[in-house]
């Protein structure tokens, strides 16, 4: 195998044996076999364009096909097995009504055609012939910016299948994602290219967030600043953790009235922060945080635990029978609700003995996205104009079990009083229970959501400037991200469409970029990596 699709790869540069993450050589061969197949889709949709044929099930199916192989969220061998399999039939159906259509289907050789093997070992084998390494003659530019398309485009893929469960879709995402798909294969294509469409995947994404965040926003109310309580509550617990708004929904419904309580865990925090959600009295708190003592949480917690979008870390066999995962999300050995009947999870819950007693926690705010900041703007200028707030931070992105993740604790600390940090997505679990207290009303500490939050992030910053009249760049603003997967990949490029720069990315920067690839992102938009907290924020403020 090798994989380098994530921050923590071996060595920072690939895993050979088994994943960091702990996927196995299988799984890896398979879902690369999966990708290769999603891009025989792509040649034939494009095709399909041509002679206006398409399929919304085909455009599903390759979306989640694509964001299954996103790190830590399917690890089941067996539901590739099933996928590959569907990926053909969805591509074979598809061609034919190209051809009835008059369109080309002719393709000699590649994914358009290959078939599969009949068992999984044949699959594996399959997929080990076409993985990232299997052209030796591939120049490394060309393979650097290529795998970084397909790995922009398994984050959009994950925020346009979000935006669809809730009823937003737009076909020029699906368009993208199979002209992208198809070019990874085109060897006529040079640098300028392919950077051109590593851009474009950015652009294409800041659609499928705004996409996100109106189904979101429109389904469950904009969110609204909310005090979250971190301890327990005596009785039935059940923990969510991943970023589906719409699973935790259907539990608080499912749950309500059988003495349980739901709590959030990781990405689900900003959860209380909906008008439509935190209207259920059941729907408590928040518990543990996302990577830096996970299998503790998980082995204590005395409820089940309902995983969404990413697993995050396999679950450990001691609590196995307590982990329940949905949509896409798999581990062999766990159980897997497919239909969104939250019973099984629900059963064993109420078999579990829930916490004996209160447990006090302090309180974290949540609920700072655009609505809710930008309703203070007249505010937050003034706080500008008087020199009460000197800078903004962006602190936001993954978290990981690797070290060097402590830097951006120590830098939020040490942001000086007359710094205002907005944060998002899991990176902020490092920091979201300091207490850095207020500038006037203005709490120093905005959470403003979830990763695809990272739209109203951009809609804050872009307010601002306009506000300001200058350009974003010109903004007293500084980002730093962290990064751990692919959903960071696909936010990094949008916020590079916009044309942003001096982004600090860490803890380490991505493996699959290559060192010229790297010397044009430097070269054309001064992106660069962390080096400690001092020496940065010396930098950023002189």
């Amino acid at each position: 195998m090798f994989c380098f699709q994530c921050e923590q790869t071996a060595k920072g540069e690939g895993c050979t044996k088994i994943g960091i993450c702990g996927k196995q050589p299988d799984v890896a061969a398979l879902q690369d076999l999966l990708i290769y197949a999603a891009k025989g889709i792509s040649q034939v949709a494009i095709e399909g364009a041509k002679v206006n044929v398409g399929d919304p099930a085909v455009n599903q199916f390759t979306c989640e096909a694509i964001f299954s192989t996103l790190t830590n969220v399917d690890f089941d061998p067996d539901r590739f097995v099933d996928m590959i399999n569907e990926a053909v039939k969805q591509r074979d159906g598809l061609k034919a009504k190209v051809q009835a259509a008059g369109g080309y289907v002719a393709f000699a050789e590649g994914p358009a055609t290959f078939a599969p093997a009949t068992d999984r070992t044949g699959m594996v084998a399959q997929g080990e012939k076409v993985g990232i390494k299997s052209d030796p003659n591939v120049n490394p530019d060309i393979l650097s910016l290529r795998e970084l398309i397909v790995y922009g485009i398994k984050g959009l893929a994950a925020y346009a299948d979000h935006a669809r469960m809730l009823g937003q879709e737009d076909e020029k995402v699906y368009a993208y994602i199979y002209e992208a798909m198809a070019a990874t294969l085109d060897n006529s294509l040079g640098v300028d290219d392919y950077v051109g469409l590593a851009l474009k995947c950015g652009e294409v994404n800041l659609r499928a967030m705004e996409l996100l965040d109106a189904g979101n926003t429109g389904t469950y109310g904009h969110p609204v600043p909310t005090a979250v309580p971190l301890g327990a509550k005596k009785g039935k617990a059940i923990l969510v953790s991943g970023h589906d708004l719409k699973d935790i929904e259907a539990i608080l419904k499912q749950t309500e009235g059988k003495g349980i309580d739901v709590y959030t865990h990781g990405e689900m925090l900003p959860c209380h922060g909906y008008p439509e959600l935190k209207k259920y009295n059941h729907f408590y708190g928040h518990y543990g945080t996302a990577w830096q003592n996970q299998a503790k949480e998980f082995a204590a917690f005395p409820g089940a635990i309902v995983m969404t979008t990413n697993c995050i870390q396999k679950p450990k066999a001691s609590y196995q029978e307590n982990i329940f995962t949905t949509g896409l999300v798999g581990w062999p050995g766990v159980t897997h609700i497919a239909d969104k009947d939250f019973t099984p999870a629900i059963n064993r819950t109420l078999e579990l003995p829930g916490f004996a007693e209160d447990i006090p926690g302090k309180e974290v705010m949540v609920g700072f996205a655009r609505n809710a900041v930008l309703g203070v703007a007249p505010t937050i200028i003034e706080a500008v104009k008087n020199k009460s707030i000197r800078h903004f931070f962006l602190v936001g992105g993954c978290d990981g079990a690797k070290p060097g993740r402590d830097y951006f604790t120590e830098f939020v600390e040490k942001v000086p009083e007359d710094g205002v940090v907005l944060t998002l997505a899991c990176g902020k679990f490092r920091f979201f229970d300091k207490d850095l207290g207020n500038i006037g009303d203005i709490p120093r500490l905005l959470d403003v959501g979830q990763c695809n939050d990272a739209y109203s992030a951009i809609q804050i910053v872009v307010a601002l400037a306009g506000a300001f009249e200058c350009g974003v760049n010109d903004l007293p603003l500084s980002i730093v991200l962290s990064w751990y997967e692919q959903k960071a990949c696909v936010i990094l490029l949008s916020l590079l469409h916009l044309g942003i720069k001096d982004i600090r990315l860490g803890p380490t920067l991505p493996a699959f970029i290559s060192p010229n690839v790297l010397d044009v992102l430097v070269k054309n938009f001064n992106l660069m990596p962390i080096s400690t907290p001092d020496e940065d924020l010396k930098a950023i403020l002189g």
